[in-house]
């Protein structure tokens, strides 16, 4: 099926679908959506939930249990705990959302090339991927960014650039077996321009993969961004990351206070593992292979083929 555009209307029952499936069939996947859909609004609304400033400090309460007045308690500055992880909650947004998109991006750039042209460019592109992923991830990212310096955006742009060069995989997959088909064929055979071609056949096609790693790199950006920070090359304050609450200080104080380090990694831990789950029944549903290869419309099939059997 070539790459037509849906009406607005398809579009809207096609995500309604999606999310129906998910409630019915992935359980899993649908805590993974509600744990990642608290993540975006708890993000979106930090400045109305948390009930402090972000740098608030009061060194009348350092190290504070947690109380009426600090239900987290508070850090070795006075900090609310609470309102910490609520701005931490909005770092992970920003960073996982804008880096998991910048590397969809990426890799539907090098993967709709290289895969549609072929040949010694494919070639020569793929033997750079396997020399990028030959390498050890954290100890490059950090040395990036030792160069650029801390800050949201190096971390962004780095991990989105990282993330991006290994997810080209995929889509140079997924265009491969696309390129093969009549239409594409027919539609070269008739002088159409690579770039038509590209993005009017091919890349509506390769979505679905492509919808697949966004979902599945956000959860990995966030945790990358989390270790970079717990070991001093990521966010850098006045910004709250969860990493960098986990580290510095907090390490000093965590036997003594352990809630500034319970509440940030207990944040970490939960956010990756609903985003993952969301990202693994995502996968299962719109890839056709783990659906038995009757696609989406797997059930509507089903009821059409009851309808002729029962004659109706």
């Amino acid at each position: 099926m070539s790459g037509v555009g849906l009406p607005e209307g398809a579009r809207r029952s096609a995500v309604v679908t999606f999310f129906r499936r998910i409630v019915k069939e992935k359980p899993l996947g649908t805590v993974g959506a509600v744990i990642t859909a608290l993540l975006l609004l708890v993000g979106l609304l930090a400045d109305v939930l948390a009930p402090y400033g972000m740098n608030e400090t009061n060194m009348e309460q350092p190290l504070a249990a947690p109380s009426d007045t600090n239900w987290l308690g508070t850090d070795d500055l006075g900090r609310d705990v609470l309102t910490r992880v609520i701005y931490g909650a909005r770092v992970s947004v920003i960073v996982g959302l804008a880096g998991a998109s910048l590397a969809t991006l990426i890799s539907l750039l090098i993967g709709l090339i290289s895969g549609y042209l072929g040949g010694t460019f494919d070639l020569l592109t793929q033997r750079l991927v396997d020399a990028w992923m030959s390498l050890p991830d954290l100890i490059v990212l950090m040395v990036i960014i030792a160069f650029l310096g801390g800050g949201m955006m190096p971390i962004i742009v780095v991990l989105g650039v990282a993330g991006g060069i290994t997810g080209s995989r995929i889509i140079r997959g997924a265009v491969i077996s696309t390129k093969e088909d009549a239409y594409v064929t027919a539609a070269s055979a008739i002088g159409g321009r690579t770039t038509r071609v590209l993005l009017r056949h091919i890349l509506p096609n390769v979505l679905a993969p492509a919808v697949i790693l966004l979902t599945l790199r956000i959860p990995a950006i966030i945790l990358s961004e989390a270790s970079l920070s717990f070991l001093g090359f990521g966010i850098q304050p006045p910004f709250p990351s969860w990493g960098a609450m986990l580290s510095g200080r907090s390490r000093e104080f965590m036997f003594v206070a352990p809630w500034t380090v319970l509440w940030p990694g207990l944040a970490l831990a939960t956010v990756v593992y609903g985003t993952n789950m969301f990202g693994d029944a995502a996968r299962d549903i719109l890839d056709p292979k783990l659906r038995g290869g009757v696609g989406r419309f797997s059930a509507k099939v089903v009821r059409t083929g009851r309808r002729i059997k029962s004659g109706r």
